[in-house]
């Protein structure tokens, strides 16, 4: 018997904590607490002596999987690719099914956030399309239609 329960988060580490929180706010998600965590907890899970960090959760409405936005204060945040492409390894995108996709991906490059690609329609029944967000995030954003 599998002693996994459920599917709890989903963590990304971010430089502008504000920025990145407004950007999952605007596609939908709600913040669910915002706090500071360090000591011996955070020392011993991450396993970097003296850190601490900054943390945004951030839930669907309905509930379900959860996203965690952190911010290192110490020590400082190594920079990742911001221009990572899907072959790239590592944590490919994370995925949200929205409705009315267009019209979220206009609303998006209002806000100079790019396609990698683009609007993709899978066997008509999907639609789905990448977002580079902030700090080269890239969210999947899929519709289903049909």
């Amino acid at each position: 018997m599998s002693q996994l329960k459920s599917f709890d988060h989903v963590g990304i580490t971010v430089d502008d904590l504000d920025r990145a929180t407004a950007f999952f706010v605007g596609l939908g998600l709600e913040v669910e607490g915002r706090t500071f965590v360090e000591g011996e907890f955070l020392e011993t899970v991450c396993g970097i002596p003296d850190s601490r960090t900054e943390v945004v959760m951030l839930r669907p409405s309905g509930g379900g999987t959860r996203l965690e936005l952190a911010r290192f204060v110490r020590p400082e945040h190594q920079p990742g690719s911001p221009t990572a492409m899907a072959t790239e390894l590592g944590i490919r995108n994370v995925c949200f099914e929205i409705t009315d996709l267009r019209a979220k991906v206009a609303d998006l490059a209002e806000d100079g956030y790019g396609l990698v690609g683009g609007i993709g329609e899978h066997e008509g029944s999907w639609l789905m399309a990448y977002v580079r967000g902030p700090e080269g995030i890239v969210v999947s954003l899929a519709e289903q239609i049909g």
